[in-house]
């Protein structure tokens, strides 16, 4: 599933706190990405460690109250809405969704046509987790990151039709550089299972 929120015109914000979310989890319209599954050189976990797994809730800003939960499986993912359904999206660890685990992160590799985009995860002592991304939806801050950005790794601009893909390759080392400059924005949810 592909979302992008100039793609979607609804005024439900309990839908749009949804794609909010989700734009730290799947692709976006304007998005960095990389030649290859991040960081480069380090092998795939062939599951999801049982310690990451369970049931995670994240709070919707506008209204306080427990948002969509997310289901972190030995196998991949999938969500419910708050009607327990199970139609909102799943994805299994496979050639096109890689999972790495390196210094205390989990990166969440997608593949999209010949990119990969990236999400990291970080578990936190109370068991949440921290879902990370570089957040590209506001003009002023794209710029400002990939600014930094291009101080330590050369980006190459790839257009494919109405998606922009800033393209880097940068080594386990400039990756974990970019995390601790705050290039990736988070979003915190609790594990309530």
């Amino acid at each position: 599933m592909l979302l992008c929120s100039r793609c979607i015109k609804i005024d439900d914000m309990r839908f749009l706190a949804l794609v909010i979310f989700w734009s730290f989890l799947l692709y976006s319209c304007k998005e960095v990405s990389f030649k290859t599954a991040q960081p480069a050189g380090i092998e795939p976990l062939k599951e999801v460690p049982a310690s990451l797994r369970g049931v995670y809730q994240m709070v919707d800003q506008t209204t306080g109250e427990f948002a969509d939960s997310l289901i972190i499986e030995s196998w991949g993912y999938h969500m419910k809405d708050k009607k327990d359904l199970d139609w909102l999206n799943r994805g299994t660890l496979s050639d096109s969704l890689v999972l790495k685990f390196y210094e205390n992160y989990y990166f969440v590799n997608f593949k999209t046509g010949d990119q990969w985009v990236l999400r990291l995860i970080r578990q936190n002592p109370d068991k949440s987790i921290d879902y990370m991304s570089i957040d590209l939806q506001d003009e002023k801050s794209t710029q400002e990151k990939l600014k930094k950005i291009s101080k330590k790794i050369k980006i190459k601009e790839i257009k494919r039709k109405e998606d922009t893909f800033y393209q880097i390759n940068p080594s386990p080392k400039q990756l974990m550089e970019l995390v601790k400059m705050g290039v990736f924005s988070k979003a915190r949810m609790n594990k309530v299972k």
